[in-house]
């Protein structure tokens, strides 16, 4: 299969690759050869010290991605709960609207067993309980992958999410997907769509002279 792929600048790419919540095609499949080129795509990432831990779990059968989408739904309420009145406070204060992405989400929530693909990023070795050096050397050994992957979507016209709803359910997740859970750590979820048009945009952010810190913070 050819993989045909968006006429995008790499700065476009990386300022228009969106979280994708109501704009994935909950009706039209999606290649497994496509989702194995980003994947393929996702593997070029650095990694530390070469270690080149991680997995994605690809699951497509409808069956399994009911359950997978139950069990997400399961872990979003078990997370960490409602957020705290600063915290809603600093997200509104934000560029960017707040209400369509908590109206995205239930979207989300309610349609995720009909999106056509869900992935799970996972890395080798468990961070529970270890000091935030090594903590950031595993997960940064994860995350440019996962980022990587979600930019190799964009770029062939699929639309994606990094969501968190199964990290709190991960054993159950673990054991209906057959992921050895004491030696493999999940990242979360990704759900994987054709995109309904491709007309993303940069989204609104906070200037960034009040990010950046020169020599000192």
């Amino acid at each position: 299969m050819s993989c045909p792929v968006l006429g995008l600048t790499a700065e476009e790419l990386l300022t228009t690759t969106r979280s994708v919540r109501r704009r994935l095609d909950l009706d039209r499949p999606v290649d497994p050869a496509l989702l194995r080129r980003c994947v393929e795509l996702a593997t070029q990432a650095p990694t530390g010290r070469n270690r080149q831990g991680w997995s994605f779990v690809v699951v497509t059968d409808p069956r399994r991605r009911a359950d997978l989408a139950e069990l997400w739904r399961r872990g979003l309420g078990q997370g960490s709960g409602p957020m705290s009145a600063d915290d809603r406070r600093r997200a509104y204060a934000k560029p960017g609207s707040m209400e369509k992405v908590w109206s995205g989400l239930q979207h989300l929530g309610e349609n995720l067993h009909r999106v056509p693909a869900l992935v799970i990023p996972c890395i080798e070795g468990r961070t529970d309980g270890l000091a935030a050096a090594e903590q950031a050397g595993r997960w940064g050994s994860l995350f440019p992958a996962v980022w990587s992957f979600m930019l190799a979507a964009r770029l062939h016209g699929l639309g994606t999410v990094l969501t968190t709803g199964n990290m709190a359910v991960e054993r159950e997740v673990a054991g209906l997907l057959g992921i050895p859970y004491e030696s493999v750590m999940q990242g979360g979820m990704i759900p994987v769509a054709h995109t309904i048009g491709t007309d993303f945009r940069p989204a609104h952010r906070v200037p960034v002279d009040e990010v950046l810190h020169w020599d000192a913070w």
